[in-house]
């Protein structure tokens, strides 16, 4: 089990760990809710380094991530980000990714999930027919989310770049608390407003990058946050985990994530997609929300009131903003109209619920 550059931060503040995609992650520190209101309310810290990193150099770098993702990367300019998706053969979902625009048509900084670096990895390769430059700088990348609506004010303490006024899925370069060449982006992943921090892991940057974010947070309530927050935030925000809500076997569009899939170009599977597209998904991703008491849990299954099978939970939490149990889940397209009545399947018993619209937070 692999350790991050802030592993002995997390256990030395008492967090409980626990492995996640190889590493050995930071779970909850104080509790899920109380960690969960921290971003909400002012701010927090996510330790993300497991994340991976690719950067891709040359000349036909962008002509590799036009052929091997479903959004339309010539849009980038040097400053912005994308969210976008790896599809398969199928149409199904590899990954889902960042793709950062470093230096426009040469070079691009991908981030892919924790679990799927190596399997993104060969699969962006073998496309790799005209000699990009690929570098996996995973291993040397620190990765720090700052949510939160105090984050930007606390951060921009320790930078001289403007970052208070960074929009979405922009980034600058720079310095940061005393680090150079740090990548300072608002991509986000909670809904409450923030910035991620990429460094090199190298002469000591993680600890002071660390403590200095928290010593400039200290008097604004800014605490650690573990995995566990992050996963109710993001399913507040009604966005797609990796693995739960979208894989190799969910398409994009039946994900709600058509947005991002552009027939503009040519890409992995885009007749596939075209042709789901023309058809019609046969389900959908819906946000749900209970009525009766229970939570709706990875993998129950999804019935109507006359009790057949008409999909599956993919993510579910109690929201600790909205105090309701909510989540995500694939139904058949017929019953995927807003307020359409639902019953999840808990042990022996069928407790009702409505599909609901996302995000969950107005």
């Amino acid at each position: 089990m692999k350790n991050t550059p802030f592993t002995h931060k997390h256990i030395a503040l008492g967090a409980k760990m626990a492995p996640f995609a190889g590493y050995n992650m930071p779970i909850s520190y104080t509790g899920i809710n109380d960690e969960h209101a921290a971003v909400r309310n002012s701010a927090g810290v996510f330790d993300v380094s497991h994340m991976g990193e690719f950067i891709l150099k040359g000349e036909n770098a962008l002509d590799l991530i036009q052929r091997v993702t479903s959004n339309d990367a010539s849009k980038l300019t040097a400053g912005k980000a994308q969210y976008s998706c790896l599809p398969n053969t199928e149409g199904g979902i590899v990954d889902d990714l960042l793709v950062y625009c470093i230096e426009e048509n040469k070079v691009y900084m991908l981030v892919v999930n924790a679990s799927n670096i190596e399997k993104d990895w060969n699969w962006i390769s073998q496309f790799n027919s005209k000699g990009v430059e690929m570098h996996n700088i995973s291993d040397q990348t620190c990765l720090l989310a700052i949510q939160g609506p105090l984050a930007t004010s606390i951060l921009q303490t320790l930078t001289d770049k403007d970052v208070i006024n960074l929009k979405y899925y922009t980034f600058v370069k720079g310095t940061f608390a005393g680090v150079e060449n740090v990548l300072i982006s608002a991509t986000g992943y909670t809904g409450a407003g923030g910035l991620e921090i990429y460094f090199e892991d190298k002469d000591g940057a993680a600890d002071k990058i660390w403590d200095a974010i928290f010593s400039a947070g200290a008097s604004k309530g800014i605490k650690p946050i573990g995995l566990g927050a992050r996963d109710t935030l993001r399913l507040e925000m009604g966005f797609c985990l990796y693995g739960n809500d979208i894989d190799d076997r969910t398409n994009p569009l039946e994900a709600g994530l058509g947005w991002i899939t552009k027939f503009t170009k040519d890409f992995t599977a885009r007749p596939i997609l075209e042709k789901i597209k023309a058809e019609g998904v046969k389900q959908k991703l819906v946000g749900l929300e209970m009525i009766d008491k229970g939570i709706p849990r990875h993998d129950y299954e999804i019935k109507d009131a006359q009790g057949n099978l008409i999909g599956r939970v993919t993510s579910g939490t109690q929201s600790p903003t909205l105090q309701k149990a909510v989540g995500l889940g694939y139904v058949r397209t017929d019953f995927a109209t807003l307020d359409s009545e639902v019953y999840i399947a808990v042990r022996d018993k069928l407790l009702k619920a409505k599909v609901s619209k996302v995000p969950f937070l107005s």
